[in-house]
């Protein structure tokens, strides 16, 4: 029972180091250049600072997931481990929303403020963060899972083991 319980956790963590590095190399390598009314601009990750800091904290967020990895069952430091998800979720929750926050607006503008849409222009590259925040999203899903099974696991919140 006890080595399912950890071939389901590292298996998890696994999906989720590979969700996030995925959306992190799909970010970090979306570009594209376009000409509109004679004038060539470049659509690039790192022109938005929301973009740069959604590449940074998912490459955070799979650094730690893939040295979780190695850190073995009976260790202590599983109790810092739930303490740690908590943290790394809530970054990539953070890196989550502001690059939605940005992509929406570059993929239906802002009548307020002035600024058009560009997703018809580069759609490529709206495609491209587009599928890294679907990876991102499916990475803390499973960060989230993984959260809760960490609780239950390292503080037994229900006191349902016997001693």
């Amino acid at each position: 029972m006890a080595n399912t319980k950890r071939l389901c956790t590292l298996v998890l963590r696994l999906m989720a180091v590979a969700a996030t590095l995925s959306a992190a190399v799909v970010m970090a390598t979306s570009h594209e250049r376009s000409n509109v009314l004679g004038l060539s601009f470049e659509a690039k990750y790192n022109h938005t600072p929301a973009f740069r800091y959604f590449v940074i904290a998912n490459a955070i967020v799979t650094v730690y997931g893939f040295l979780v990895l190695f850190l073995p069952s009976k260790s202590q430091l599983w109790r810092l481990v739930v303490a740690l998800d908590m943290v790394l979720t809530i970054l990539l929750t953070s890196g989550i929303s502001a690059a939605l926050a940005i992509g929406s607006v570059g993929r239906h503008g802002n009548s307020y403020a002035g600024w058009l849409p560009i997703c018809g222009q580069v759609p490529k590259y709206c495609d491209q963060v587009k599928g890294a925040l679907i990876a991102s999203f499916v990475g803390l899903l499973i960060y989230a899972v993984l959260l809760l099974y960490a609780i239950h696991n390292a503080l037994d919140p229900l006191f349902l083991h016997k001693t």
